[in-house]
This record gives C-alpha cells, structure tokens and sequence, in this order.
C-alpha cells in the first residue's frame, strides 16, 4: 500500500513540474524551464516566482504596440480606430495600477507606436506620424500631427510598419514584403520564385529615416537591412549600439512543396529568428530559410532547394533561434532596475501565437526572455509569462482568449503587455 502510494505521490509531482511549464520545445529549440505558478494578481497568467500581475484595461480592442512615457502615460496602438481613436491614452487618476480614464485620437490602422524624448511616434500601414508630447507626457497635438514618413508600401500582406529610434535622431521602420515566398504565383504549389525578387526594391527589409524631418519618402531613407520576410518586432539595444529584429519564417513548405516536405517538417519550419542588423546587411529572405534542426542556412525550394541543400546567398546568421511559427510580435530590451539582476538588460519577446501549425497544436501565446550581457546573447531562452491563451490546447487561433503582441516598459521598471484579441493590457511587477 505504500508503495502504491508513493507512486501516485511521484506522478502527482512530476505532472506539477511539467504543467507549471506549459511549452514542449523539440530537442533542437532547448530552453531553460523556469517553474511558472498562478499569478498572484489573479491575471490568469503563469509568472516566475515573485511576479505579480495587473490588468490595466480590458477590453480595448486589438491593441497592438504599447508605449510608456517617463510620466507612467500609457499608449495603445490599436489595428484599427475604436470609437475613441487609433491611438489609445490609458490614466491612472486614483494611482490604483488600473486605468479609470480611456480617450484617444488618430484615424489610421497599424501597429507601431514609440516614444522617444518628448514626442509619441505611431505608424499607420504606410505613414508614420509624430506627436509632441507635454511636461505631462501627454500628447498636445492630437489633431495635427507632423507626417514623417510617407508613401510606405502596403498591400494587404504584411502591411503593418513597426517602428524603433536610435539615441541618434534616426527612426527604422519595418516594412514588410507583401508576399509569403517572392513566388511568380504567390502562394500557388510548385511556383518558382522571382531572381531576382523585385519586392526587395521598396519592402521586405528596415528602412531608416530622420526621426525630426518631415515628409521623407524613400527617395529621403535608407534602405538599411534587407532579406527580411516581416518584422513585427524590433526594438534598439543600447549596450552595444545596434539594432535587433525578431523575423517572421516564411509559410507552407509541404502545401506548396509536398514532393520535398511533409506535413511535420512544414510545422516545425522554418525557425523563427532574431537578428542584430549593421548597416547593410542582408538576412537572406526569399532566397534561404533557416533550419533549426539542421542548425543551417537553406537554400529555399522556390529557388531549388530541396530541404538538404545549404545556401550560397551572402546572408548573416541569426543571433538566436526558435520554434517555428511562433509569429514574435514584440520586443523589448530591458533597461529597469525592478526585476532581478538577472533581466537587466535581456530581451523580451511576445510571441503571438502560430496559426499554421497543424497537424501539431498551435503553439506560442506567451513572452520569453533571454539574457544578454553587453549586447550579446548570455544563455538560453526561457518562458517568461505564459497562458494568454487560457487553454492547454489550441488547436486554432480563436481557441486563444488571448495573444500577447506588444511589450513595453514603465519608469518604474515594470513590464506592460499588450493582448489584440480582446485589448487587455497586463502590467508585470517584481515584489
């Protein structure tokens, strides 16, 4: 009897452990399992022990980017205007962590939203818009914002300009290819790919712009990196001065190539990759996709590849990978003093959560981190906060309560997350 008991005392265990960490990465993506618990904020959330969480606002819409002013102001980008705006103003007047006043203003859809110094930047799908923003870190020209850069190109795919600023007065806006693969045929099975691929002219790469100057188009940018599908998060590390994009892998391997991939590989491939970007450099896209099991640059099968033959294409490694499909929507380094030591300066990832993961479930829906030092990568990657889905199985995206998009960071070192299903907005503190 005792022995029966031990038994049942040992699996009770053991199934705790792994629950506690909901994600089962394959043997080629390891990570460090950090034992998550219940959120004592009662957010639904799994966090590392002592966090604590609160929900800002619920309810808002598809919030998207998230920025902070020095103040403790709060800004939401939304995918589209609410009732109040495209860009939502969150206050606390009764200081009690949750918002009790919600306006807005702006008419545009899109993503990108940023403070930097005294003004809010917001990306529209092919326009970027800055505001002045007060001594109270509120905006004091709602209605007539200056246009900094204008005539993106935006065509239903990718569409949304996620932007970031330098410490030098410079603005790098994502502009997404408009295209799955750079096929003659976009997403039609067997079709080759375009050599070269014109869409690299004016997409599928970071451009920069002059953060102060008004009205630049391309002929005013700079094409800064290029051979990059979509990158939804990008954010500037300041320990070493550089730039870092979390990209979106390319789709459908064995729907539009099922001679040369099964259903498993298309799953689990490509990884999803994080670049540091120096001027000039070429990530590789369409031309070659990164495999994460085979720990190698492929060459991609519009252009000939087979899923064995390595690339020729002068492309940069990435500086850490994950899972595929995953779709990083955010990212954050971390600069505060209210977390543990151990966070000063990593990097926080919001993964949105897959939609084309089957026939395995749908995996992602949470925000990792990974510890940098001095700008380089410090170890492996872990789950930081995890059920926003609010289920143990997805099998479609709208199974998921809710996504994690956007990350930002508040004046007293706390971590704001943004969810566009239902526009709920967590703050994360460290007791």
């Amino acid at each position: 009897m005792q022995k029966v008991i031990l038994i049942v005392l040992v699996f009770l265990y053991f199934k705790v452990e792994c629950n506690a960490q909901s994600f089962n990465p394959d043997s080629a993506n390891g990570f460090v399992v950090t034992k998550l618990i219940d959120d004592p904020g009662k957010t639904g959330l799994n966090l590392p022990q002592g966090f604590k969480g609160t929900i800002v606002a619920d309810n808002l819409g598809k919030s998207r980017h998230i920025a902070v002013s020095k103040q403790g102001n709060v800004y939401v980008k939304l995918d589209r205007p609410s009732d109040k705006g495209a860009v939502l103003y969150l206050e606390d007047k009764n200081n009690d962590g949750k918002a009790d006043k919600i306006s807005g203003f702006g008419d545009y859809k899109g993503t990108g939203i940023a403070i930097k110094g005294d003004y809010l930047y917001a990306s529209s799908n092919s326009e970027v818009y800055r505001y002045k923003l007060n001594e109270k870190g509120e905006v004091s020209n709602q209605k007539s914002p200056e246009i900094i850069v204008k005539g993106l190109v935006a065509r239903r795919q990718h569409e949304s300009k996620s932007i970031t600023l330098d410490n030098n007065g410079n603005i790098y806006v994502n502009i997404g290819a408009p295209s799955n693969a750079c096929q003659e045929k976009d997403r039609v099975n067997g079709s080759p790919g375009m050599n070269p691929c014109p869409i690299l002219d004016s997409a599928g790469g970071i451009w920069q712009f002059k953060a102060d100057k008004a009205n630049q188009s391309y002929a005013e940018g700079v094409r800064y990196a290029t051979g990059l599908r979509n990158v939804v998060g990008l954010d500037w590390n300041n320990q070493n001065n550089q730039l870092f994009v979390m990209q979106h892998g390319r789709d459908q391997l064995f729907q539009l190539f099922p001679n040369l991939f099964n259903e498993k590989q298309s799953a689990e491939l490509p990884a999803e990759t994080m670049y540091a970007i120096n001027q000039g450099d070429n990530a590789g896209w369409p031309y070659i996709y990164y495999d994460q099991f085979q720990k190698k640059k492929l060459l991609a099968p519009e252009y000939g590849g087979d899923g064995k033959k390595t690339s020729g294409e002068d492309a940069i490694d990435p500086a850490i990978v994950f899972p595929g499909h995953l779709a990083p929507n955010g990212l954050l380094f971390y600069t505060g003093d209210q977390f543990p030591a151990k966070y000063k300066n990593g990097a926080f990832i919001a993964f949105h959560g897959s939609w084309n993961r089957a026939p395995l479930k749908q995996k992602g829906y949470f925000v990792a981190f990974v510890p940098f030092k001095d700008g380089k990568l410090a170890g492996t990657w872990e789950i930081f906060a995890d059920n926003f889905a609010g289920t143990e199985e997805v099998n479609s995206p709208g199974d998921a309560k809710h996504r994690p998009c956007g990350v930002a960071q508040g004046p007293d070192g706390a971590l704001y997350i943004s969810d566009d299903v239902k526009g709920t907005i967590y703050k994360i503190s460290y007791k």
